[in-house]
C-alpha cells in the first residue's frame, strides 16, 4: 500500500483497499488496442474520506498508445472518451458550454489545457449572431473557452477568474482541462482521468487553490486530466520498487534476506526517500523527454473527444475537419 503517496487518479487511490464502504471500481478491456477503461464510482462520505477524493464517478481511459503516432487507435480512443463524456453528464439541447484549459503555457507538461482549448471548436459567437455561417446551426451547441493562466503569471486566483465567467456567461456545464499528477511512472502520458466531481488545480504539486465545482461555481464540472509529471521521491521509490521485485524472485523463499525483502513497507521506502532528497530535489517533478510531442497527441485527443461529445452534428468522420 501507499496511502501516503499523493495521486490525482481515483483507481491509483482505490487500489490501496479492498472493499469499502462508498466505494465500487469495475474495469473493461479492449485487449485490440491495449486500453483498459476503469470506473471509480464515490458514492458516500465514507468512501470519500478514505480515497480523499470528492463523491462522484471517475472513468480512466489507459494505454499506451496515446503517447504514441497510431492515428486509428486514437480515433478508436475518441470514440470511447466522447461516450464516456456523454456518460459522465447530459446536456439539454440549448446548453452553453465553458471549456476552461488550466495550467501554465509556457511549461510543456502544464499547459495540457491551454493547447487542448486551441483545438476545440468554439462556437458560442457563432449561435448568437443571426447568420450563422456554414449553415452548422443545428450541427453545434453554444461552446465558449478561455485559458486563464496561473496566479503566478496573473496575480489572480484562477477559480476567481473561472466563476467571474461563469456569472456572466452562466453556462449549462463547465469542462475543465488540466495537467495532474500520478505516483507511478506507468501511468505518466498515457491515461486520461473524467470525472464529473469537480478538479482542484495544482493539488498533484502540493498548491492550495480554489477547487473548481459545482458547489464554488454553481453549475456542474466535468474534470479531465492526463498525468503528465511524477515527483522525483515517487520515481525513485519505484525503480526501487522494480529492483526489490527482482531481487525478492532471485532469492531463497523463507531466507532471512527474503523476509527482509518482503518486509520493506513501500510508503515507508517513500518517506525515507523524500525525507533524503527533501535537501536537494525535494520539490522537482520529472516528465519524459518526448513530452513537446506527447502533449501535442494528447492536447488533439482530447479536443476532438469534446467536439463530437459537445456538438451533436459532428462525428468521428469530421475529426479535425474544423480545427
Amino acid at each position: 500500500m501507499r496511502t501516503n503517496i499523493y495521486t490525482d487518479l481515483a483507481m491509483e487511490a482505490a487500489s490501496d483497499f479492498g472493499e469499502i464502504d462508498g466505494v465500487s471500481m469495475t474495469s473493461e478491456e479492449h485487449a485490440e488496442i491495449g486500453l483498459v477503461t476503469t470506473t471509480v464510482e464515490i458514492s458516500n462520505e465514507h468512501g470519500a474520506a478514505s480515497l480523499r477524493k470528492p463523491i462522484g464517478t471517475y472513468i480512466t481511459l489507459e494505454s499506451q498508445v496515446l503517447m504514441e503516432n497510431d492515428p486509428d487507435a486514437h480515433e478508436f480512443i475518441i470514440g470511447e472518451m466522447a461516450r464516456k463524456i456523454g456518460r459522465l453528464h447530459k446536456l439539454g439541447k440549448d446548453d452553453t458550454v465553458l471549456i476552461v484549459g488550466l495550467g501554465n503555457w509556457n511549461v510543456t507538461p502544464d499547459a495540457l489545457g491551454p493547447k487542448t482549448v486551441a483545438r476545440v471548436l468554439v462556437t458560442r459567437h457563432l449561435t448568437e449572431t443571426d447568420a450563422v455561417p456554414w449553415g452548422i446551426d443545428d450541427a453545434v451547441r453554444p461552446v465558449c473557452a478561455v485559458t486563464p493562466g496561473v496566479m503566478g503569471i496573473t496575480g489572480i486566483e484562477t477559480g476567481e477568474i473561472v466563476r467571474g465567467i461563469v456569472d456572466r456567461v452562466r453556462p449549462g456545464l463547465v469542462v475543465a482541462i488540466d495537467a495532474l499528477a500520478a505516483r507511478s511512472i506507468s501511468r505518466i502520458n498515457c491515461t486520461v482521468q473524467m470525472s464529473n466531481a469537480g478538479v482542484n488545480p495544482g493539488a498533484g504539486l502540493g498548491n492550495k487553490r480554489m477547487e473548481l465545482n459545482e458547489k464554488t461555481l454553481g453549475v456542474p464540472v466535468l474534470a479531465i486530466g492526463v498525468p503528465t509529471v511524477v515527483d522525483a521521491a515517487t520515481l525513485i521509490n519505484d525503480s526501487l520498487d522494480y529492483i526489490l521485485d527482482d531481487m525478492i524472485a532471485q532469492s531463497d523463499e523463507g531466507s532471512e534476506f527474503y523476509k527482509t525483502l518482503q518486509s520493506l513497507q513501500s510508503q515507508e521506502k517513500h518517506a525515507l526517500i523524500h525525507h533524503t532528497l527533501e535537501p536537494y530535489a525535494g520539490n522537482m517533478f520529472v516528465t519524459p523527454k518526448e513530452v513537446d510531442a506527447v502533449i501535442g497527441r494528447l492536447a488533439n485527443i482530447l479536443a476532438n473527444a469534446l467536439n463530437i461529445a459537445l456538438h451533436p452534428g459532428i462525428t468521428p468522420d469530421d475529426i479535425n475537419r474544423y480545427l
